[in-house]
């Protein structure tokens, strides 16, 4: 269920602004949304784990307070990270 530390090397190094950036925004919603994905891939087989689903919601609203800084900070940042990370809204 967790992401690779491969996977997360690729990630921070795809959405990073500068050369060491783990902490910006946009590297932290990359991060969960790759975990969110695997997640609810987790729960197409395994229906009933209502656990592992309350992780799932409070990842889900911790991504959507970064991306609500995101766009009150700037939104044509927003608005391309979102469409980089394929995220409805």
């Amino acid at each position: 269920m967790s992401i690779t530390a491969e996977r997360k090397s690729e990630l921070i190094s795809e959405y990073a602004k500068a050369n060491g950036d783990t902490g910006s925004p946009e590297v932290q919603i990359a991060i969960l949304t790759q975990r969110i994905t695997n997640l609810t891939e987790h729960f197409k087989t395994h229906k009933k784990d209502n656990h592992s689903r309350r992780g799932l919601l409070k990842l889900v609203s911790k991504r959507r307070r970064l991306l609500d800084y995101v766009k009150s900070k700037d939104e044509a940042r927003y608005r391309d990270l979102i469409g980089r990370l394929g995220i409805r809204r």
